[in-house]
C-alpha cells in the first residue's frame, strides 16, 4: 500500500547548523568522525576527506563518481580519494530533503553506527532543515528503463512522486520472500524503514573477514542470519526488517543522482543493480529530464545562509 499525502519538496535545503557524529567503520574497523555542514544553493552533496591534504580531497556525490558497488556504495575523485558506505547517510538526506551539504570525514568510510539510517536522521532533525531561496531540481523519469544482472532486476518508470517497490527472496528461512512498497517522505521513512539494519548471512561474514572486510561488523551494527536463526541477541526490530533495509539502501543509492520523480521496482537487487539503473537511465536522453516544482511565489527570500556557511567552515 502506497503512503498517502506525499508532497515533493519544492525548494532546495541544507542544515541550519553543523552536526557531528562518530563511530566505527563497518568494513575498515577504524574509528571515524563526520561533520555535516550547511552549504549554499547549488552545492549538492560534497564529501571532504579532512585526513588528506596532499591532493584534491573533495568528492561530489553523483553517479559518475561511484567507483565501487560491492557490499556498499563507494564514491571517489580523479585523485583516487574515496569514501565508502555512503548509502545509509544518503538515504537520510534523501528523506529529509537535504540538497546542499558539506560532509567532512577523517577516514575512508562513513561510520556504521547501528547499521541503519536512524542515527543520521535524528542528527539531521536535531539541528533542523534550512529551506533555501531556490527551486529544487528533480530528475523526472519519462519512460521505463530496466536493467538486470543475473537474477537481480531493477526498473524505473514515470510517476509523479518517488515510489519504491522492493522484493527480496533468500534461501535462508529467517529471511525468505519479503516485499515493501513505500513513498519515502520523511514521515514514512522515519516510521517504516529508517531503523532497519543492514544484514549478512553467517557464511558471508566469514568470507568478508577473510577478504579484509567487515572488520567493524558486530551484533551492534548488523543483523547476522544463520539458516533459520537470527543470531543477534535482541532479535529483529521488524519481522520484515531485511526488505525494509533493502528499501533504505535503494533510497540512498538513488539519491546519488539527486531527487527523482519515478517509480522504482527492484527484485533481488543490491548496490550494483541500483547503480546500473541510474547509469542506464542517464544514458538515454529520452528517458528523463530535469524539472522543478516551485513557482516564483513559492520562493520568498529567507535570511541569507552565507553567514552561517562562513561560520561553519
Amino acid at each position: 500500500m502506497i503512503d498517502a499525502q506525499f508532497n515533493p519538496v519544492r525548494r532546495q535545503a541544507t542544515l541550519k547548523a553543523p552536526a557531528v557524529c562518530a563511530g566505527i567503520e563497518l568494513h575498515g574497523g577504524n574509528h571515524v568522525r563526520i561533520v555535516l555542514k550547511p552549504a549554499p544553493v547549488g552545492t549538492g552533496i560534497v564529501f571532504i576527506r579532512t585526513d588528506i591534504t596532499d591532493r584534491d580531497n573533495k568528492i561530489q556525490v553523483r553517479p559518475d563518481n561511484v567507483t565501487k558497488v560491492h557490499n556498499c556504495t563507494t564514491i571517489g575523485n580523479a585523485a583516487y580519494v574515496q569514501v565508502a558506505t555512503i548509502e545509509h547517510l544518503m538515504a537520510a538526506l534523501s528523506a529529509s530533503g537535504v540538497d546542499n551539504l558539506f560532509i567532512e570525514i577523517n577516514g575512508n568510510e562513513v561510520p556504521a553506527l547501528d547499521g541503519s539510517s536512524e542515527p543520521f536522521l535524528k542528527l539531521i532533525e536535531q539541528v533542523g532543515i534550512y529551506s533555501q531561496p531556490a527551486p529544487r531540481r528533480y530528475i523526472k523519469v519519462l519512460k521505463p528503463v530496466v536493467v538486470q544482472i543475473g537474477d537481480a532486476m531493477a526498473k524505473v518508470e514515470p510517476a509523479d512522486t518517488l515510489q519504491l517497490d522492493v522484493s527480496i527472496d533468500f534461501e535462508e528461512e529467517a529471511i525468505g520472500r519479503q516485499r515493501i512498497v513505500i513513498e519515502p517522505d520523511v514521515k514514512s521513512f522515519r516510521e517504516r524503514i529508517a531503523s532497519a539494519r543492514t544484514f549478512a548471512r553467517a557464511h558471508e561474514v566469514a568470507a568478508l573477514r577473510e577478504a579484509g572486510l567487515s572488520k567493524g561488523g558486530s551484533y551492534d551494527n548488523a543483523i547476522v542470519v544463520d539458516e533459520d536463526k537470527v543470531l543477534n541477541p535482541g532479535g529483529l526490530r521488524y519481522g520484515d526488517e531485511f526488505v525494509r533495509h533493502k528499501a533504505l539502501d535503494l533510497l540512498g543509492d538513488m539519491y546519488v543522482a539527486g531527487p527523482v520523480l519515478g517509480k522504482v521496482t527492484t527484485v533481488k537487487s543490491g548496490h550494483a543493480v541500483n547503480h546500473q539503473l541510474l547509469i542506464s537511465l542517464f544514458a538515454d536522453p529520452e528517458a528523463w529530464k530535469f524539472t522543478q516544482l516551485a513557482t516564483a511565489e513559492e520562493l520568498p527570500q529567507p535570511v541569507s545562509i552565507l553567514d552561517e556557511v562562513a561560520g561553519a567552515l
